[in-house]
């Protein structure tokens, strides 16, 4: 009886880590598939302009699009050199 308690009955400790990751792997993929096509595009433009003015790290830039409680924010984090 234990080796059929052991298989069908408590979880084990990476049956709910799988899980968690699960979910994790499922709200990135909401996420990027949410993104709009012109983002990138509008990413390079921004970086154009204040790369005029300022040495930027465009490695390091991030941009995040959001949707909150029906308002639309995007997000950009440009670290400067």
């Amino acid at each position: 009886m234990g080796f059929f308690n052991e298989l069908f009955g408590k979880k084990s400790a990476s049956a709910h880590l799988a899980k968690e990751r699960l979910g994790i792997l499922i709200a990135t993929n909401r996420v990027e598939s949410q993104t709009p096509d012109f983002l990138p595009k509008m990413r390079e433009e921004i970086l154009q302009v204040i790369g005029k003015y300022v040495a930027i790290d465009r490695e390091a830039v991030k941009v995040l699009m959001e949707r909150s409680n029906g308002v639309q924010m995007l997000e950009i984090d440009i670290p400067l050199k």
